[in-house]
């Protein structure tokens, strides 16, 4: 990286007893900003640390001295040094009269957007979000240096305090070819984008904090008219902005819906939910929060979905080593049921989902048959053949790496999109026997949709887009324990165990209380000892309704019937054999 910052500028306007302290400070090259509060000692900021520069307080004097070398402060009361990106701002008494300044630092860094440099090459719109002194107003200037330089983009700067381009009429070499344009008011920062938009002819538009409603409604109107937008926003993380209702709109803005009946219950909600209302301003955000570690969004439309609807996103984070070498990694929302970190070794992002197998062909492929010779395996250790076979989650994951594919041809996970079936119910049979599967709530992602018989009967709309989409439709009876863990077995082309494993009896477990695990092993034991190999129907010792019905589960999980019968508190199961 090579850094232009012009300290002898700034320091040139401070006192002569401070000026001489920070000129040989060992720290100098790192100095932050320099704080002057009258009656109080004058304070250096480093990076980590802060220190005073004298004993001696400040007088008015001084602060006169430094205002009298310095340019007009504007209404934002910030001024600046004629061709430099220094920031000296004011702190006023309430008369008016200035009592304290901060004077800023202003570096030129070229190189810092090494990390998101194939984001800005796509020509979508991008947020920068972060605390202040995080570097998002460097960043945005390098970004207009490289759109306006390197990639031949007409660029127009909207610089309200002249932050991004320097002070005076003539800009600051670090923005390069790109053009500035000054805003004599901060509260007209909005008519000044519409202006550059219809005098200038941008490709692109480039904006430094913005932060009412009127510039949020500006930056929707100039990226529908196709002009790319890099800015910055208040807030850390793109949840700040949501939670704004000025500034929502630059994510798609909020909206509260009512569903239908079908729709609550195939997303398992409340009829009132939120919704995102429109596109996003910005396609891309990019959280800062450090200098060497940002993270990426690449999809602010689908972030701002999942986060409405309770879901974590998964976006990807991009550090930067010493040697300035990208490393990135992703933020896994489901992996086997649990969080997880994804490293990806390269610098470079594997592709969005795309259909395949049979999906991509648009018809279905024969299964393979079976070797004669292959045993059936039952129990623990055909789910362990299964994640074998396809790929286990718990080892290193590798995106370039050919995965076995799924029954159909697809790649695992096997994506299912649920309809009519107990979400919970689902995620339970998932993690509890570790398949590989996972719940999507978009069709067009779905190798497969698993749903209810009774609702796909009534529903010609779902048969139509599944049809038209070649997605095939799994049914089940009913949304239970058995008819779903069958449902997923069958998908995934699993054999069903004759045996029952551990991991499957604690499927029907409720509580998990010592009452629960001894009346499903009593069934456990009655179905395999007596009911198959022996035929013979058994009477269970009597239970509670809650465990009975646990017991029936369990049954139904063998294909076998099972009756209630007696008087409470007496009231006990008999099994029948097939």
């Amino acid at each position: 990286m090579t850094i232009t910052d012009d300290l002898q500028k700034l320091l040139d306007i401070l006192p002569q007893d401070l000026r001489q302290v920070l000129e040989n400070h060992p720290k100098r090259d790192s100095l932050v900003e320099v704080v002057l509060d009258l009656g109080r000692r004058p304070e250096a900021r480093f990076p980590n640390q802060a220190e005073y520069l004298s004993e001696i307080p400040v007088t008015q004097e001084q602060i006169d001295d430094c205002i009298q070398r310095v340019g007009t402060f504007g209404g934002d009361n910030r001024a600046g040094i004629e061709q430099t990106l220094h920031r000296i701002s004011a702190i006023r008494n309430r008369t008016g009269k200035i009592i304290g300044l901060t004077c800023r630092v202003g570096r030129a860094i070229f190189g810092t957007i090494g990390m998101i440099r194939d984001l800005v090459e796509t020509g979508k719109s991008i947020l920068m979000l972060g605390r202040p002194g995080v570097g998002k107003t460097t960043a945005l200037r390098e970004i207009a240096r490289v759109l306006a330089d390197e990639l031949n983009k007409r660029v127009v700067i909207i610089d309200t305090s002249n932050e991004i381009a320097g002070d005076g009429d003539v800009a600051h070499p670090a923005i390069g070819r790109a053009r500035r344009m000054q805003v004599a008011h901060p509260e007209l920062q909005h008519q000044v984008m519409i202006e550059a938009v219809e005098n200038h002819m941008p490709e692109v538009i480039v904006i430094d904090e913005i932060g009412t409603e009127l510039e949020a409604l500006a930056a929707r109107t100039i990226a529908e008219r196709g002009v790319q937008l890099v800015g910055t926003a208040h807030g850390n993380q793109i949840e700040n902005l949501i939670k704004n209702p000025t500034l929502s709109d630059l994510v798609g803005g909020i909206q509260a819906v009512t569903l239908g009946d079908d729709e609550a219950r195939r997303r398992g909600s409340q009829k009132t939910v939120l919704e995102r209302k429109a596109p996003p301003t910005f396609e891309i955000a990019v959280e800062m929060l450090e200098r060497q570690r940002w993270v990426v969004h690449e999809s602010v439309a689908d972030t701002v979905d999942n986060l409405l609807r309770g879901r974590q996103p998964s976006p990807q984070t991009r550090i930067v080593d010493d040697q300035g070498k990208v490393s990135i990694s992703r933020q896994l929302s489901v992996v086997n049921g649990r969080g997880g970190h994804l490293a990806v070794a390269d610098e470079s992002v594997p592709p969005a989902r795309q259909p395949n197998g049979w999906r991509s062909s648009g018809q279905m492929v024969a299964l393979p048959p079976l070797p004669v010779e292959r045993e059936r395996v039952t129990g623990r250790s055909e789910f362990d053949r299964l994640l074998d076979e396809s790929f286990n989650y718990s080892e290193s994951i590798d995106f370039n790496a050919t995965r076995q594919a799924g029954p159909n041809g697809e790649d695992l996970p096997l994506h299912i999109y649920p309809y009519g079936v107990s979400r919970h119910q689902l995620e339970q049979v998932i993690n509890v026997l570790t398949l590989p599967v996972v719940l999507t709530k978009d069709i067009d992602s779905a190798d497969a949709i698993l749903a209810l018989r009774s609702h796909v009967k009534n529903h010609a709309k779902l048969r139509q887009m599944a049809k038209a989409r070649h997605v095939p439709i799994h049914m089940i009876k009913s949304s239970t324990i058995p008819q779903i863990t069958r449902g997923l077995r069958r998908l995934l082309n699993i054999d069903d165990p004759e045996i029952a494993d551990d991991r499957e009896l604690q499927l029907f477990l409720h509580s998990g209380s010592d009452d629960e695990i001894d009346a499903l092993e009593e069934a456990r034991l009655a179905v395999e000892q007596i009911v198959i190999p022996k035929g013979q129907p058994v009477e269970l010792l009597p239970r509670s309704p809650q465990v009975r019905k646990m017991q029936h589960e369990l049954v139904e999980h063998y294909r076998l019937k099972s009756h209630s019968f007696g008087e409470e508190p007496n009231r006990r199961l008999r099994i029948y054999p097939a």
